[in-house]
């Protein structure tokens, strides 16, 4: 795994929704020595309770080995970002749907790459699909049109709708490493990219970094089955790599192999050892995104 020498700029946006203004917070990744308006920009935008430190190895080696602008949110109520003043109206796809709207035209870019992790591949499969959507490429990370029963329940066993308390970032860490199994195997090295931007000090306790609420609004939606998305998968024009997690409860193989067939006939990658969901730091899963996005 490569080192992250470099920092990505911190920046936010303002964003709308009928209960008011939000802040959005965000990492900018540029290329060294280009300017912004010179390169391809792709966003990136991370899992249920997830933030965008997540994309940090991904991100340097899309800016520093193809000289990409990357642009990664915390979505609201994550990381860096405001909270929702409505959970059940605001930690909802169209929310964070028109905030990505928002923070793509704060991009200036007439076209973007998308990078979604589950939440974020639904987010990245919905904008994808309208008319005149500003996607050009699309990664799914382990998420498709029909999104596992059984793997919904099982997050929804897992989030915190409480704020857990530790005495120090090194429990916080500890409790993390073991609600994390279905990421796959990663070193003490790996595992510190993922969780050092997760576990965080607020009002001077170690907890971790998002809203409980986001957890109090998932677990009310387990009551009503996600329909299947596949008239909106059928809709999506732009290139497509599906980028599965061989042990996923989320997104099954049956269905990955049928996003290869339909709509945008998507290229698929699996990876052993891993469900739910590729974490995108080790070699093998980040080195398919680039050969994926250095084709344009």
């Amino acid at each position: 795994m490569p080192a992250t020498e470099r920092e990505p700029r911190l920046r936010s946006v303002t964003c709308a929704s009928p209960r008011g203004l939000h802040r959005i917070a965000y990492t900018e990744w540029l290329p060294p020595g280009v300017p912004a308006a010179a390169t391809r920009t792709v966003i990136c935008v991370h899992g249920l309770t997830r933030n965008s430190r997540d994309f940090d190895v991904l991100a340097a080696r899309l800016s520093g080995e193809l000289g990409l602008r990357v642009i990664c949110p915390d979505m609201l109520g994550r990381g860096r970002s405001d909270r929702a003043t409505d959970p059940v109206s605001q930690y909802t796809i169209p929310q964070y749907i028109a905030d990505c709207v928002t923070l793509v035209a704060r991009t200036d870019a007439e076209a973007v790459d998308w990078v979604g992790t589950s939440m974020g591949g639904l987010i990245g499969l919905a904008l994808a699909s309208l008319p005149g959507t500003p996607i050009a490429r699309l990664v799914l990370n382990d998420i498709g049109p029909v999104v596992g029963e059984a793997g919904r329940a099982r997050i929804g066993t897992a989030v915190m709708e409480e704020s857990p308390r530790f005495d120090d970032f090194a429990a916080g860490e500890k409790v993390l490493r073991g609600r994390m199994g279905e990421f796959g195997q990663h070193t003490d090295e790996q595992f510190r990219y993922l969780s050092r931007h997760y576990v965080v000090q607020r009002d001077g306790q170690w907890t971790f970094h998002y809203d409980p609420q986001v957890a109090a609004t998932y677990r009310a939606a387990l009551g009503t089955p996600m329909p299947p998305l596949w008239a909106m998968y059928d809709a999506i024009k732009a290139p497509t790599l599906v980028v599965r997690g061989a042990e996923s409860d989320i997104l099954t193989h049956a269905d990955a192999q049928l996003m290869t067939q339909r709509g945008p006939r998507a290229e698929l990658v699996e990876i052993p050892g891993v469900g739910h969901a590729p974490t995108l730091i080790a070699d093998e899963q980040v080195e398919p995104i680039l050969a994926f996005l250095a084709r344009r």
